[in-house]
């Protein structure tokens, strides 16, 4: 495949989970929920998780406002982490940073690729990051009352 036709696949992917947000509707009751603002662009994002009795992703909502690679960026989130734990979550999250801050693209795979251009054009980087800084937000909370409520560390 020619570069030209990757790149092209590429931009496919981003136009397709711009135009086409996956997991978009509010989560009623969410374990893990924060809302993220670039206040340069004004691009906004709310998420909201449930987690199941494994501690489990087992419901996801975002719903960002703003840019193409801001809205793509927090689809393909929603993708990558539903179903998996919240450990699993903060590593896709580190993973997918290390790609965007260009320190390590191999931990990164499937669509979330197709933003790994976004990293030479700097100012767009924080646009695709905010979904990920909302999600690591909203663990950070949960994991804080988690230990106030039980005296305990979580996993």
């Amino acid at each position: 495949m020619a570069p030209d036709d990757l790149d092209g696949l590429y931009r496919d992917a981003i136009l397709d989970h711009c135009r086409n947000p996956r997991n978009r509707a509010l989560v009623e009751r969410p374990d893990v929920s924060a809302n993220a603002v670039n206040p340069f662009c004004g691009d906004e994002v709310r998420l909201q998780a449930a987690l199941d009795s494994d501690g489990r992703i087992s419901r996801i909502g975002l719903q960002a406002v703003g840019c193409a690679i801001n809205q793509a960026s927090g689809s393909m989130l929603t993708e990558a982490v539903l179903g998996r734990t919240i450990k699993e979550a903060r590593a896709a999250s580190d993973a997918f940073q290390a790609m965007m801050q260009g320190r390590d693209t191999a931990a990164v795979e499937g669509p979330l690729t197709a933003l790994a251009g976004v990293k030479k054009a700097p100012v767009r980087v924080k646009c695709a990051l905010l979904a990920w800084s909302a999600l690591d937000d909203g663990i950070e909370d949960e994991e804080r009352r988690r230990k106030d409520t039980s005296g305990l560390i979580p996993d």
